[in-house]
């Protein structure tokens, strides 16, 4: 052959090569960009490769979006693909403190069915996988810290429970973790505040088992799974029953049952004695509907729904972590372990061809986080009520209106509250040495005609400075009557008070004379509910009394009924674990109309500052009072010398607010629930 011709077909050979090597490199960048969705530089197989069946799924992400079906998706923050000697995995990772779905204190990167069925259909969901990572702070006495759920059933109607948690859990320092599953009842009526787990241990522990301070932990269990050890789960629903099924290479296969229709919790005597130990201290303590998830839609979930958040304990002691966040800082997080990761490497679904769509659930959860609530919403009587905030402002109108320094709303991983926050130097009003984010009634109201105020609260804060000789240190007022003229005094005041470094407060009563003459001679007088009364302080300014043995802790619910009629004021208390405890005091009729009637209460607290009034023989007859609810913090800079009960020397940081906030010198209570009415016969 000419050596021309030769040389022009090899030309031409080398130039077809190059083309087809040229074209099929575009199809690979062509099908990298679209494997990676947003993420460009995004390496590995598509996750649908290894998992086809992400037409099924939305997907959530940790930083609270719905990206909607995952094909040909991939996130190098939160959803990718990886590979280990052997095997291509579906990595699914989130934070402790991203953005959360729903309602959730916690993030997830999970996926959720994208249609419902009934319980009483087949269905079917298989998964294997590893655990790779949970969060390496927290706190150890709380059920939830360093645990991760890896598949679920979720309902998607009623209250939105969780017949099923599939919970992987692993303690610092042990190499086993513990492997359980919780069944959530459906709680019986419209309050789901009430709901609680019960867990079952498959291989270690169950969720009950925790440390008995911050930083100990239980022993390492025995038959425990390590990060890193592949263990699968089938979950098979038929004509209303659960089908568990757990297997592991070196463990014991494991396998449950449990009816989704027929309830075995349906009476408060069947509560099993974990729940009795772990939820019934924090008020969960409710009852299941008879037929349980009868008649309600349920889907699947799987993926990783991180356990460990950044909520302090105080707030819920079963779902709040306390764990490190970094101010939400995704990548610092990553960075020192304060997250969760799990690789699945194979996993199906199989669901009955009468399963309907779940849109609803999506359309109801979606964005749901970054959704204001307003305090209205929740307490729906704050039209009836102006507000004084911390910063001194005052705002009319509380319908719609929150302020997120001190006025808004939150939630404690059961129920939605109301929080009033305010620190121990901002602006107060005329007469007060101390701020307060607290409501006022906006009618006014004679003893004779009375009134009624009830509140449901939790004290979450008091400052930790201050002076442990004065009375009003380390003290808030959650409810009030005020006089609205005369000498303008308070009949009642209800207060919160801890010592630092304790763990139950005092929750006390002060009654105020409404002073004959001078009001500079006024007083209080203090009757303790749980705890201390107010006279009860340290001997230096750092000595502090005895904890009290009844006392109530920051966190722990109580509650209050104020009921004045035909001039009585009728106190009622109760809070769970404590004696309820009931007071009646005449306003319209005074008891210290003689310098002989004053209490030795009075004498030793406020009689050596010069004030040793008397009271008016009628006390508040014809005055008009009125309500206030809130957070009144009784903590302030001011010094001690000037008046030895009521100025604390606390720390205000010059009244910067925010360093205020930070360092723990400020108030902050939260009320679930609070009515306001017309005073009643007190039964």
């Amino acid at each position: 052959m000419n050596s021309k011709i030769s040389k022009s077909i090899s030309t031409f050979y080398l130039i077809i090569i190059g083309v087809i090597v040229l074209l099929n490199g575009c199809a690979d960048v062509n099908k990298k960009n679209l494997i990676s969705n947003v993420e460009e530089d995004t390496e590995g197989v598509d996750a649908n490769e290894i998992i086809p069946f992400f037409q099924h799924w939305n997907l959530i992400l940790g930083d609270g979006s719905n990206v909607g079906q995952a094909i040909r998706y991939m996130n190098k923050d939160f959803f990718y693909t990886a590979s280990d000697e052997k095997d291509d995995w579906v990595v699914f990772k989130t934070p402790n403190a991203g953005s959360t779905h729903g309602t959730s204190n916690n993030t997830r990167t999970e996926l959720a069915q994208l249609k419902k069925w009934s319980p009483m259909t087949d269905a079917k969901m298989t998964a294997t996988l590893k655990v790779m990572n949970v969060s390496n702070t927290g706190d150890a006495r709380v059920a939830a810290t360093y645990s991760v759920v890896v598949g679920q059933i979720h309902s998607a109607d009623g209250h939105e429970n969780e017949p099923l948690k599939i919970f992987y859990k692993k303690f610092p320092g042990h190499t086993k973790g513990s492997v359980f599953w919780n069944y959530e009842i459906n709680t019986a009526g419209d309050d789901n505040s009430k709901r609680w787990d019960y867990s079952i241990p498959i291989w270690g522990y169950d969720f009950s088992v925790v440390g008995t301070s911050e930083n100990t932990f239980p022993p390492e269990p025995e038959d425990g799974i390590a990060l890193g050890e592949e263990f699968s789960y089938e979950v098979e629903i038929k004509e209303g029953t659960m089908f568990l099924t757990f297997t592991s290479e070196g463990h014991e296969t494991k396998t449950f049952t449990k009816n989704l229709v027929l309830s075995e919790y349906a009476e408060r005597a069947a509560m099993p004695d974990q729940v009795e130990k772990l939820f019934v201290p924090i008020d969960q303590d409710g009852i299941e509907r008879k037929n349980a998830y009868a008649n309600e839609g349920l889907f699947f979930k799987l993926g990783c729904y991180n356990q460990t958040n950044g909520k302090d304990p105080k707030v819920n002691k079963v779902w709040c972590s306390g764990a490190e966040t970094h101010g939400g800082d995704i990548q610092k997080q990553y960075a020192d372990g304060n997250y969760a990761e799990v690789w699945f490497k194979s996993a199906n679904i199989v669901i009955s061809d009468d399963a309907i769509s779940n849109a609803g659930y999506f359309q109801a959860n979606d964005g749901l986080s970054t959704k204001i609530v307003y305090p209205s919403e929740v307490i729906p009587f704050m039209d009836k009520f102006k507000i004084l905030m911390g910063d001194g402002s005052h705002v009319e109108n509380l319908v719609d209106f929150e302020d997120k320094n001190f006025f808004y709303t939150a939630i404690d991983g059961t129920r939605r509250w109301v929080v009033y926050k305010t620190p121990n130097s901002g602006v107060t009003s005329k007469n007060s040495s101390n701020t307060r984010t607290e409501l006022h009634e906006k009618r006014e109201w004679i003893p004779e005609e009375g009134g009624r105020l009830t509140g449901t609260c939790k004290v979450m804060q008091v400052s930790i400075s201050g002076d442990a000789r004065v009375p009003a240190s380390y003290a808030t007022v959650v409810g009030q009557i005020h006089s609205g003229e005369g000498h303008e005094n308070e009949p009642l005041k209800i207060f919160y008070k801890k010592f630092p470094g304790h763990s139950k407060g005092s929750v006390f009563w002060n009654y105020e004379i409404n002073t004959e003459g001078s009001n500079s001679k006024r007083w209080d007088y203090s009757t303790a509910v749980w705890g201390y009364d107010m006279s009860v302080v340290g001997t230096s300014k750092t000595d502090y009394p005895a904890e009290p043995e009844e006392g109530v802790e920051l966190g722990e619910e109580f509650s209050y009924e104020v009921n004045v009629y035909k001039g009585i004021m009728y106190l009622t208390f109760k809070s769970a674990n404590h004696e309820t405890k009931t007071f009646t005091k005449n306003l319209i009729q005074s008891e210290y109309i003689e310098r002989s009637d004053i209490p030795e209460q009075v004498k030793k607290m406020f009689v050596p500052i010069g004030q040793d009034g008397t009271e008016r023989a009628i006390a508040y007859k014809g005055e008009l009072n009125y309500f206030k609810q809130g957070a009144y913090n009784q903590t302030n800079g001011k010094k001690p010398e000037t008046n030895m009960i009521w100025c604390t020397g606390a720390e205000t940081y010059d009244g910067d607010i925010a360093k205020q906030y930070e360092n723990g010198c400020y108030t902050e209570v939260w009320f679930r629930e609070a009515t306001i009415g017309p005073g009643v016969p007190q039964k």
